[in-house]
Formats: structure tokens, sequence, C-alpha cells
């Protein structure tokens, strides 16, 4: 056997240190979203559009993992006074496995989960074929039959479907109550979309319970008021291995009416102040609950994407979330970077609200990539 020189054996052995120890690069993002590691290179970034999470509320800047763990708990913590209290989490909340229906490659089951106190859902869990355990994604949405492709009537928004095709299992639920203007909180006195979160959190303790799921690959996705809903989960529950949201409207914006963070179902809920009506704020139609706050004192939806890192985080754009978006999530980019972590971010772009089957294409391989072993 031939010997190699010793200028060749430290080159492999630096080679192995650097495969086993170097973040995520470009060559390893999937093809499919290799494009959309970083905004196009005809688009500018203004960094001072946001204020960095990365400033330190005492005005110096975080330089490091340790002084970000001490920052995401200040972020964190501010947004839940603002927000309200959760309930106590339902850590031994149970999954109630009913009716089985054998699917082509997967197998389709009734399930009733507890959400909150003394409060359950209807839902449905789609397995892959075998014996696991699988990873998995929980897909939130109005109703729970969408995700799995039940209803004709919403092409291309069966997740769940498209996921467990792909060997992820997933547990699809909808609007606590069933009307999500209107949802059901119960006795809880925080704001409607941190809710939204906490009963996300009491689905993962569910799936993490059951034996063919693994509790280390647990992802979570929705579109539009699932893409909500989605990122406040992941943002608010850090359990969550990986999130991807459609065209939820990442940011605050009240040029778009339907990047309405500012309503009662969402973060306006106040109990001392109704809006008059549903709509983008005016001074006839004023800013409530949460959301004013947060408003006055300069707040944005940035603070919540920099909670996810370093956990992967894809942006399905379409009409509500244009390019410009990266204006807000390069703030997220920087973070993972102080956590040693590149390629965690990624934004697709298309034309319409709706998801489109390149757009579910460029969704599943995120997921596939940082999911599947």
């Amino acid at each position: 056997m031939k010997r190699c020189s010793i200028s060749k054996c430290f080159f492999l052995v630096a080679v192995l240190v650097c495969m086993e120890f170097s973040p995520l690069g470009a060559e390893d993002v999937p093809e499919l979203l290799r494009p959309f590691a970083g905004p196009p290179a005809s688009f500018k970034v203004e960094n001072t559009k946001y204020p960095s999470p990365l400033e330190i509320e005492n005005g110096t800047k975080v330089q490091d993992k340790e002084e970000w763990t001490e920052r995401r708990k200040e972020i964190r913590d501010n947004w839940m006074q603002l927000m309200g209290p959760w309930p106590p989490l339902l850590s031994e909340g149970s999954l109630e496995l009913g009716e089985v229906r054998v699917k082509d490659g997967y197998l389709e089951q009734r399930i009733h989960l507890d959400i909150a106190p003394n409060q359950k859902a209807a839902g449905w869990l789609l397995l892959p074929e075998g014996d696991g355990p699988f990873p998995s994604v929980l897909v939130v949405f109005y109703d729970p039959e969408t995700s799995i492709g039940l209803k004709a009537d919403k092409p291309g928004r069966d997740f769940g479907r498209l996921l467990v095709r792909e060997g992820i299992a997933t547990l699809n639920i909808g609007t606590p109550g069933g009307n999500a203007w209107k949802p059901d909180i119960g006795k809880a006195s925080c704001q409607p979309l941190s809710f939204h979160a906490y009963v996300a959190a009491n689905a993962w303790h569910a799936m993490a319970k059951h034996p063919k799921l693994d509790p280390e690959r647990i992802g979570v996705t929705g579109h539009s008021y699932g893409g909500k809903w989605a990122m406040f989960a992941a943002a608010l529950w850090d359990r969550f291995a990986a999130v991807a949201v459609s065209d939820p409207g990442i940011m605050f914006d009240e040029t778009r009416p339907n990047v309405n963070y500012w309503e009662p179902w969402y973060l306006g809920l106040d109990p001392n102040m109704r809006r008059p009506k549903a709509g983008v704020p005016t001074k006839d139609n004023p800013r409530t609950g949460a959301y004013k706050t947060m408003i006055e004192r300069g707040m944005d939806l940035h603070e919540i994407h920099a909670l996810i890192a370093p956990r992967p985080f894809l942006v399905s754009g379409g009409s509500e979330d244009k390019v410009e978006r990266w204006h807000g999530l390069h703030h997220l980019v920087q973070v993972n970077q102080i956590l040693g972590k590149q390629d965690r971010v990624f934004m697709t772009l298309r034309d319409g609200h709706g998801p489109t089957p390149e757009s579910n294409d460029q969704l599943a391989a995120f997921f596939k990539h940082f999911l599947k072993p």
C-alpha cells in the first residue's frame, strides 16, 4: 500500500475536520433552494431599515453565542409580556387516535388533540408506510381537511399530503374553535396569535410522544393565516426543528390589507377598546391591543424571526411577501452568523398569493433536506 506524504496526510485530515465541523455550505443546499439562500444580486438590502436585534438594550452589540442567549431571552420576554402569558403547557396532553384509512403509500388517521385546558381539536395524522420513527411536520390552517387534500376548492394548500408522500409524517390541525375570526382561546389572557403558538407547542408535545415520530425532527408549516401561526409557533417554542411559512406577511405592513396583524384575532385584541371594523388602521379605525403598543415602540417581526435562529427558516413568498422582505430577513442571517450557521434562511418568490407546484416543490425540498437524515 502506497504511503501518502506528510503534506497530503495533513490535507486529508484538514478536509475531514472541515467536513465534520463546518456549517452547511452552499454546496449542501438542495438545487431547488440554492438561488434563494440570499437576496437576488440585483437587490440592495437596507441595513438600517429595521433596528438590529443584535443591539442590546444597554446600547452594546451582541458579539458571541453567550451574549445572544441573553439577548434572545430579552426579546422573547418583551414580546411575551406585551402579548400576555400562556396557560400551562400540556406536556402530558394526549393524542387520541381514531379511524385509519389506507391511502396510496401512506396512512390517514383521524385524531383528537388536547390543545388547551379543557379544549380539544380534531385533525388528521398522516403516516408514511413503515415503522419509523419518521420526521414530521405540524401543518396548521383554517381547517385540517384542506391540508390533507380533502377540499378541491383550495388547490396547492395540501401541505400535509405533499409532505407525507415525501416520507415525512404530518399532523394537521385547524383553528381553535373553528372560526379564525373569533378563535376560541378559552380562559387564556394572551393575544390570539400567541395562543395559536401555544396550541402548536402542545401539539409538539403530543407528536414527540408518538412512537412513530422522531421528537428531534418535528417542523411546522402553514399558508397565509397558517403561515403567521407557524412563524409565531417556531419563534415562541424552540423545539420545532425547522419552519416554512407560505406568504403570511412576515413584516408589519399597513400598506397590505392581508398582512393584518392589527386585527383582534391576531395581535389587536383589546378588552377595553374594540375597533369599529376590520381593515387597515386609520384615524377613525385605530390600532388596538398589543399591536398598537408594538407600533408605538418601533417593534417589528424581524425580532420574531431572530428567535428562530439557528433553526432553518423558509419564506415561500408571494403577493404579500416580495423581495423587499429581505430588508428584515437579513437580520436573521446575521444572527445565524453569530451562531456559526449559514444557509439557514431562504426566501422563494412567486407572483400570486396561492401556492404553486413550483413553490410546493421548494417547500418539500426544504423539509426533506433539514428533517430527513
